[in-house]
């Protein structure tokens, strides 16, 4: 699926705007896995949709979160990342009680993010959707 440009309007202009996101959970733990994953991925696009957001490419991985969303100009980089991971972390921690007596936090303080132009949105998008792919990441499947 290529990202094609779709300008939104607001009172002030028309914008559009995408941010690549990736956050790790404490200490890198893998702990994104089955249930907890599914659940992750429902949460993400409920906030995105709540908040107009538009989600692009998701993926949950064991041990970090790659997103891809279109946001609105008056969110930063810093408030998008953190609405995710504030309420995400709120709500899994509170449905799956393994997650709190393994972790004081569930997320990692810090995370990445970058301003996503219309002409390499096509390859973030390919980047997220092939994170499985990645030669390293065959070799632990393989040996765990």
């Amino acid at each position: 699926m290529a990202v094609t440009r779709k300008v939104r309007r607001f009172s002030g202009g028309v914008y559009d705007l995408g941010l690549h996101v990736v956050w790790c959970p404490k200490y890198r733990r893998p702990v994104l896995g089955g249930r907890v994953a599914e659940r992750l991925d429902e949460l993400i696009r409920q906030k995105a949709d709540e908040r107009g957001w538009e989600i692009i490419a998701l993926e949950v991985m064991p041990d970090q979160v790659h997103l891809f969303v279109k946001h609105d100009p008056k969110s930063s980089a810093s408030y998008v990342a953190n609405q995710f991971k504030g309420f995400t972390s709120r709500m899994l921690r509170a449905e799956f009680p393994h997650l709190k007596s393994r972790m004081p936090t569930l997320w990692s303080s810090s995370y990445f993010a970058a301003s996503v132009g219309a002409v390499s949105a096509a390859t973030v998008e390919k980047y997220i959707h092939t994170q499985w792919e990645r030669p390293w990441k065959k070799d632990k499947e393989a040996q765990g």
